[in-house]
């Protein structure tokens, strides 16, 4: 029935179907400094205060007090073509079979961190770990599975670290999130817009404007461990855990225009004569009987995944370092998206938890996932170019979690290579800019979708088919200021 409900970055705006530097939608953008790098060696390099976030433990080896601020320009583009789509009783969907959802929009991070000691280290940040955005014409032809997709999470991260002796320092953050989302599409019941011109006089035309769209929202806890080491001089290792963080998003689920299939003793309420399977006429205009909206609250159980990532920074001369991270996700927890009555007074799950829909007690949507832990993995090479400049590139590679049986019109995404470059402009003793690029190179997807129970049994003749192509870039910029 319906997709996944997450957030739209209110504040950091929402991304396309196909985010900038991400897997699934997890964001790498939260520091340029390591861009320029394609992200490898991050949390080894020792940068700026945007290692808050990247590993806290690495802060103590910076020089006193550092504030840190971006923002993160991504533009991407997903088209779609050959789409085609059939309503829940096998006919055809007539709508818009190619067309494009792009998105450009600014995404910025903050970060500062000081010394409280020789050993101890502290700092704060602000930032965006999760974020997915996509939104369709009304009239795409696959409307009944995908509309607007919305994710955001934003977080406020302070950190503490110790030295615990010239070679090694740990590092712990404890963040606190703010999830949000908004998941809509259009209703399929039962293919009635599609039957429509065989209805005759009968048929009502808001039927074909019916829209589902739930919203919700929580704030929840999460922590960052870190490990920063320097074995032998020039050689710096990282090692960085961000935990999973579960989330209950609350909010309203709203269904516009639905026909009305029980008459409650409303006497202008009719059946259609010798047609019982229809819904019923309003005898007042002769026409199929609709609710005009229909609330319901709603909540959706998110969990963000785990992540852990090894990263290690060498230097080999005193202009060239070589970078290289590795980073597994634990997207094996999105199993399902499971959108569940939390009304005392419900409507909409009066009839979606029935045994021909989805066939479990207060259920309003559900979705099969059944994404797969997944790996990326970036080499980058920095080159001080001269005493005020340094030059840096890289290239990275994200495995898609999502398996082909799974895609959707919502996350229609596959593996994807990423090329950087990037350059830190020492402005002065105090202020340098850093400055990178990025452009993601993806294979073309395809999706076949249909509709499931809870028990994932396939549901109705309904369908999706399309084939999809991502491209984006993106161009961001950092000011790093020590006091």
């Amino acid at each position: 029935m319906i997709r996944k409900s997450a957030v739209s970055l209110a504040v950091l705006s929402a991304f396309i179907g196909v985010p900038a530097h991400a897997e699934g939608y997890k964001l790498f953008e939260q520091s340029v400094s390591s861009m320029g790098n394609a992200y490898a060696g991050r949390g080894a390099q020792i940068t700026d205060a945007s290692l808050v976030y990247s590993n806290p433990a690495a802060i103590t080896e910076l020089d006193g007090a550092q504030l840190s601020g971006g923002l993160n320009l991504i533009s991407a583009q997903t088209n779609y073509r050959n789409a085609s789509a059939q309503s829940a009783n096998g006919q055809s969907v007539v709508g818009r079979t190619e067309g494009a959802n792009s998105l450009n929009e600014l995404v910025p991070f903050m970060f500062y961190a000081d010394k409280v000691s020789e050993q101890l280290s502290w700092g704060i940040g602000f930032y965006a770990p999760f974020g997915l955005s996509s939104d369709y014409d009304d009239d795409f032809v696959g409307r009944y599975f995908a509309d607007e997709t919305a994710v955001q999470v934003v977080s406020l991260q302070p950190a503490l670290a110790y030295k615990l002796n010239e070679r090694l320092s740990v590092g712990v953050g404890i963040s606190l999130n703010h999830a949000e989302g908004t998941l809509s599409k259009f209703k399929d019941h039962s293919g009635l817009c599609e039957a429509g011109p065989l209805l005759g006089a009968i048929f009502n035309d808001a039927i074909c404007a019916s829209h589902y769209e739930v919203e919700g929202d929580d704030i929840a806890f999460g922590y960052t461990l870190g490990i920063y080491a320097e074995p032998i001089d020039g050689t710096r290792l990282a090692l960085t855990w961000h935990s999973a963080v579960d989330y209950s998003l609350k909010g309203d689920s709203v269904i516009t225009n639905t026909p009305v299939t029980v008459a409650n003793g409303a006497p202008y309420l009719v059946p259609v004569p010798g047609m019982p399977q229809l819904p019923l006429l309003d005898a007042r205009t002769g026409k199929l009987a609709t609710n005009d909206m229909l609330v319901e609250k709603s909540k959706l159980d998110l969990t963000t995944p785990a992540s852990a990532a090894f990263s290690l920074d060498q230097q080999l001369t005193a202009a060239l370092s070589l970078q290289f991270s590795a980073a597994w996700t634990q997207w094996s927890k999105f199993q399902s998206i499971d959108i569940v009555s939390n009304d005392a007074n419900p409507s909409i799950s009066l009839s979606t938890q029935r045994e021909p829909n989805l066939n479990s007690s207060g259920y309003i949507g559900y979705i099969p996932e059944y994404w797969h832990n997944s790996w990326s993995f970036a080499l980058g090479a920095t080159y001080v170019y001269q005493k005020d400049l340094t030059l840096k590139t890289g290239v990275a590679f994200d495995e898609n979690p999502i398996s082909q049986r799974h895609k959707t019109a919502r996350i229609p995404t596959d593996d994807r290579v990423w090329l950087t470059v990037g350059a830190n402009w020492q402005l002065s003793d105090k202020l340098s800019l850093d400055f990178a690029y990025g452009y993601l190179f993806t294979g073309d997807v395809s999706v076949d979708e249909h509709e499931y129970n809870v028990q994932d049994e396939r549901l109705y003749n309904s369908g999706f088919q399309g084939q999809y192509s991502n491209k984006g870039q993106l161009i961001a910029v950092q000011a790093n200021y020590r006091f």
